[in-house]
């Protein structure tokens, strides 16, 4: 039985919730969250909470409820509040800028490399070593930080990395 599970998510004012059969819509501030979750689950929406729970004939309900629970409270956050990843350049003549929704990178190579924000990400770079990412999708901010990490493979007999925090 998930102890995650028996938990409520509470919904801030200014948060809109829309349940559509196992279909959740989340909307705020900054922007609007959709997903999916399993059919073992069961969602309910009253008195600005979120409470879950496993439906009949699911062995792994719980385990369930409190997966959807996890995924849910952490869409709520990022309408709300939203997500910020810092990555830093460790390397001589490392270098980040942004342009737009490209991210421009020089990593040793013979040319730079650039990669393209997926929509609802940001990035800017307070000083040419440091990205910082920001946007709702907790998941889709880490999946851009493993991208940009992916350019340059850390060398581990010396310092060239690109670690996160």
């Amino acid at each position: 039985m998930s102890r995650v599970a028996k938990a409520p998510v509470v919904v801030p004012a200014g948060v809109d919730v829309k349940i559509n059969g196992q279909v959740i819509t989340i909307k705020g501030k900054n922007g609007e969250l959709t997903r999916t979750l399993n059919d073992a689950v069961e969602v309910k929406h009253a008195d600005n909470a979120l409470t879950f729970g496993p439906r009949d004939g699911y062995a792994d309900g719980w385990a369930q409820a409190g997966t959807a629970r996890a995924l849910l409270n952490s869409m709520v956050i990022g309408v709300t509040e939203g997500f910020t990843k810092k990555l830093q350049l460790v390397g001589v003549g490392y270098r980040a800028a942004v342009k737009g929704n490209v991210v421009n990178l020089s990593l040793g190579f013979s040319h730079p490399v650039d990669h393209q924000l997926p929509a609802g990400i940001t990035a800017e770079c307070p000083t040419q070593t440091e990205i910082v990412l920001k946007g709702a999708d907790k998941q889709v901010i880490g999946q851009v930080a493993a991208d940009l990490r992916t350019c340059r493979l850390t060398w581990y007999y010396r310092s060239a990395r690109l670690p996160s925090s």
